[in-house]
């Protein structure tokens, strides 16, 4: 560090910290919670130490100084894990005639306890799916309301609870010839299927909705809780998550078709449960989407928690992040073509 000032010596020391935790961070999605359960709320940081080693890159391109290296490095190692968090451009594909869409979206009960301060949001949510036209719908937090009237679509439905039904549910432009929930143990979340047929090849296409840590940064709840009891909250969250993923995976396995994953993980991807499910699945928006892809509203830094995986029979042709505020998710849809 000779002919560095004071101040860059410590800054020296500071973005060595961060590309070291960054490089270990890459190992986090192969623990499993159960094991390392809080090794792996560190997965949550990830986007975060991603933003700060392109930063440290930035300050010493401009200072012309070769320490821009102890980042970049780093950064180009995990490459994969770069564009998970950011796309630069998406497809730009020729669309087919036969393609088709899928949109994903959690609806959070179409805000049926007024947590957003608006009115008739179940009715902006179904305008908003009408102007999409979706072929394939799958809706996390769902309950029956009677604004949310789809015509021409088929409907799979699973829920639960005494005061509220609530749960998933898929509609379908496709008749549905086969359909069934995977019951998740003590818990509302769980994971449903549809089998479609498009273009004479059987596809299915799950709705999956894993546990929630129920994180709020806006409420008061949130800032008083220690940091000690967030991180086990969060690390026990992560480790019903894997099970639920296990349970899932077990099922999906058995499955002879074409498979569509979508829904709300309530995890990155750079978690363990991601890494599982996806497999050597297609991730749509690491595809042909653009941007952050930010998919649920947290204050401070984006988060995408909300997935469409195709295999590889698919090609992913258009993939879109909605920023329509209905509910604490934001909706995402891709377009895919099953005969590229």
């Amino acid at each position: 560090m000779r002919g560095l000032r004071l101040i860059d010596k410590l800054v020296v020391v500071v973005n060595t910290l961060a590309a070291f935790l960054l490089l270990l961070s890459y190992g986090l999605s192969f623990l499993p919670p159960k094991q390392f359960g809080f090794l792996s709320v560190l997965s949550l940081g990830v986007p975060v130490l991603i933003v700060l080693n392109l930063l440290f890159v930035i300050y010493w391109l401009v200072k012309l100084k070769k320490q821009f290296l102890i980042s970049l490095v780093v950064l180009i190692l995990g490459f994969n894990y770069v564009t998970s968090l950011y796309q630069y451009s998406g497809e730009n594909n020729a669309l087919q005639t036969d393609n088709f869409t899928v949109m994903s979206y959690n609806v959070r009960l179409f805000n049926l306890f007024d947590w957003i301060d608006e009115n008739n949001l179940e009715k902006k949510i179904l305008d908003l799916v009408k102007r999409e036209r979706p072929d394939i719908l799958a809706i996390q937090e769902y309950h029956k309301n009677e604004q949310f009237n789809l015509d021409g679509y088929y409907k799979y439905e699973s829920l639960s609870g005494d005061r509220v039904q609530s749960g998933q549910a898929i509609y379908s432009k496709y008749p549905i010839i086969d359909s069934g929930a995977i019951e998740f143990p003590n818990t509302a979340n769980n994971a449903i299927f549809i089998d479609v047929v498009i273009h004479k090849d059987t596809v299915r296409v799950y709705n999956l909705h894993l546990q929630s840590s129920k994180i709020n940064t806006s409420s008061s709840s949130f800032k008083q809780e220690s940091s000690e009891n967030l991180l086990n909250r969060i690390s026990r969250t992560f480790q019903i998550q894997q099970s639920q993923s296990e349970l899932f995976l077990e099922h999906q396995k058995a499955s002879p078709y074409t498979t569509i994953i979508a829904g709300d993980f309530n995890n990155t991807p750079y978690s363990y449960v991601y890494g599982r499910i996806k497999g050597n699945f297609k991730d749509a928006f690491e595809e042909a989407g653009t941007g952050f892809g930010t998919t649920y509203d947290f204050r401070w830094f984006p988060l995408r928690i909300d997935f469409i995986l195709v295999d590889n029979t698919f090609e992913v042709e258009e993939f879109k992040t909605f920023n329509n505020k209905y509910s604490d998710h934001y909706p995402v849809k891709a377009t895919l073509n099953l005969h590229p």
